[in-house]
């Protein structure tokens, strides 16, 4: 029982993450595109947070097996709860290269963020199944990430509605 207590706790933090995870790709996104930056520019935005994200995959293990997967989970949490506060600070009266390099930066805080806690929420699928039932861990690993998707996009909405609410800064300070 204290197994499928423990996943409930590490699923509905990655359900938290997932959807300011997606809220904030969408403030970014729609905030900048408002401001006139073209595709080319609003891609540089985002990265970072897919480069970082891939750099983790590699590490993360590594660093899991050292410290724990708590550790990371709480880690990625810790990041980005960092990351949402440092782009709460950005100025408008940056040039965009600084804007750009700025927010290129958060994103990739956010992007070490995503996939530690990824990691660490879905290796915690495996205290629910039983060892050698593979079908069974398949089955939690698959009700974990199309739940994730789900609040992804609940998450791109939930931005919007902030951005359209209370504009770029005032999303970020509630």
């Amino acid at each position: 029982m204290i197994g499928v207590r423990n996943y409930a706790i590490v699923t509905a933090a990655y359900w938290a993450f997932t959807l300011t995870d997606g809220a904030l790709r969408l403030l970014v996104l729609l905030h900048f595109h408002e401001l006139g930056y073209t595709p080319v520019q609003l891609a540089f935005l985002f990265l970072f947070y897919e480069l970082f994200g891939i750099v983790t995959n590699l590490v993360g293990g590594w660093l899991a097996a050292r410290t724990g997967l708590r550790f990371t989970l709480v880690l990625g949490l810790c990041l980005q709860i960092m990351a949402l506060g440092l782009l709460a600070l950005l100025n408008r009266g940056w040039s965009m290269a600084l804007s750009v390099a700025y927010v290129m930066a958060c994103q990739a805080l956010s992007g070490i963020a995503k996939d530690l806690t990824k990691m660490s929420a879905k290796s915690a699928v495996k205290v629910l199944v039983p060892a050698g039932d593979e079908s069974g861990l398949f089955k939690w690993v698959a009700l974990l990430t199309g739940s994730k998707n789900a609040l992804k996009g609940a998450g791109f909405f939930v931005g919007g509605v902030l951005l359209s609410t209370f504009g770029f800064r005032g999303a970020y300070w509630p």
